[in-house]
């Protein structure tokens, strides 16, 4: 069952004359768009370089694609109903119980 697909990825950069660079990013995959957006604030006392505060609202936006882009895969995974990645269903020594771990520390999700 391969699957082979392309999204495209669009990063806009503004910046006004108070030296704030805003970003915004627009992850296109064909059937959906979700969008992140970042801003960068230059301090007065700090020297005017522009490829900065572009590259800090570009990271801020594309990090907050990320967290958008993983919200959505787990909304899509809860509603098909399966355990979240990075869960196992394990049976309780003491109790013979199934109940659901995260790995590592063995604690419950909640």
């Amino acid at each position: 069952m391969p699957h082979t697909t392309e999204w495209t990825m669009r990063l806009h950069l503004f910046e006004d004359d108070d030296g704030t660079t805003q970003a915004h990013v627009v992850l296109d995959t064909g059937t959906t768009a979700l969008t992140g957006r970042g801003t960068a604030h230059c301090h007065p006392a700090d020297a005017y370089v522009p490829e900065i505060g572009d590259e800090l609202a570009a990271g801020r936006a594309v990090e907050n694609l990320a967290r958008r882009l993983l919200d959505t895969a787990e909304r899509d995974i809860d509603g098909m109903g399966v355990p979240r990645p990075g869960t196992r269903q394990v049976t309780s020594p003491r109790r013979g119980l199934r109940a659901r771990h995260r790995g590592g520390a063995g604690r419950p999700v909640r």
